[in-house]
């Protein structure tokens, strides 16, 4: 069955017995359970936890420890996880050439399989390197680390400059801060 959009705002899409259909990318095991079987859901309706991740800066100063103090996380510094680390890789870099440069080689190098067996990489997180918008040449190469992996970005935050990492994570972040297991509401 289609159900057709109407003045409500509502985009039409395709609608299963019990609402609407959901695509989700990657292999889903089916249900154990009929959908209208009783279930022992555990109070306050927290169904799973984020997964523990590593932070790996790409080149020094990448903020990565500053990450890691604010939202969490693994903080590997500029090496590859050891064994007991989780697996599951986030890469930091800031976004001045260097930066940018030093991400799209290190995604090269998961390209060729020339990291670590057992790595997972989840995305990138690009640290703003200064206040304001970047200049085209950077926001283009930002584009294109965005092309080949999920990318989060970090605003420049004043505070982190001179130590401060109290409070809650920047405004912009929600995303980042709720894989990483955090809550974000914004400086």
């Amino acid at each position: 069955m289609v159900r057709r959009g109407g003045d409500d705002g509502e985009r039409p899409g395709p609608v299963g017995p019990t609402g609407p259909e959901i695509w989700v990318r990657g292999p889903v095991d089916p249900p154990d359970d009929p959908p209208d079987a009783p279930r022992d859901d555990p109070p306050g309706g927290q169904y799973a936890r984020p997964r523990p991740r590593s932070l790996v800066g790409t080149h020094g100063g990448a903020g990565v420890s500053t990450l890691a103090a604010v939202l969490g996380g693994h903080d590997c510094g500029r090496d590859w996880p050891a064994p007991d680390a989780p697996r599951s890789v986030l890469l930091v870099a800031r976004t001045h050439a260097s930066g940018l440069a030093s991400v799209l080689r290190t995604l090269e190098m998961f390209r060729r399989g020339e990291v670590p067996d057992g790595l997972d990489l989840d995305g990138v997180v690009l640290v703003a390197d200064g206040p304001g918008r970047l200049p085209r040449p950077l926001e283009r190469l930002a584009r294109l680390v965005g092309d080949a992996v999920d990318v989060y970005r970090v605003p420049w935050v004043p505070a982190w400059r001179l130590g401060d990492l109290s409070g809650t994570p920047p405004r912009g972040t929600a995303t980042l801060a709720r894989l990483m297991g955090t809550t974000a509401t914004g400086r």
